[in-house]
């Protein structure tokens, strides 16, 4: 077993702070006008993969990678929110990309807690 890389608190503000900061970084970098504020919405929305953890037994294991465990989580799933990113629409490709960004979040963190 891995050992944890930062304080559990470090580990939980930068997981949160990312899911929650990064679709406004996105937003702002990627989109103009008010679809700045639309695009971040969207990607916040896509906070909803995380419902496939109702699936699993437990639904909450704090030392689970959940990159590659749950469904939404997986290489497939992955694939296709980068396929979502050639759609010529702003809100799927803020969807792909939001699901990308959760992805890399949820990597970060196991790899953080050395259980990635």
């Amino acid at each position: 077993m891995s050992a944890e890389l930062v304080g559990e608190g470090v580990r939980h503000a930068v997981h949160y702070g990312a899911h929650l900061g990064v679709p406004f970084a996105w937003g702002w970098l990627f989109w103009r006008g008010d679809l700045r504020w639309r695009a971040a919405l969207v990607m916040l929305a896509t906070l909803l993969i995380d419902l496939d953890h109702l699936l699993a037994d437990p639904i909450f294991d704090p030392t689970r990678c959940s990159v590659g465990f749950h469904p939404l989580h997986g290489a497939w799933a992955a694939g296709a929110y980068v396929a979502l990113l050639a759609v010529p629409r702003w809100w799927t490709r803020a969807t792909g990309l939001g699901c990308l960004s959760h992805l890399a979040t949820d990597a970060l963190d196991g790899l953080l807690g050395g259980f990635c």
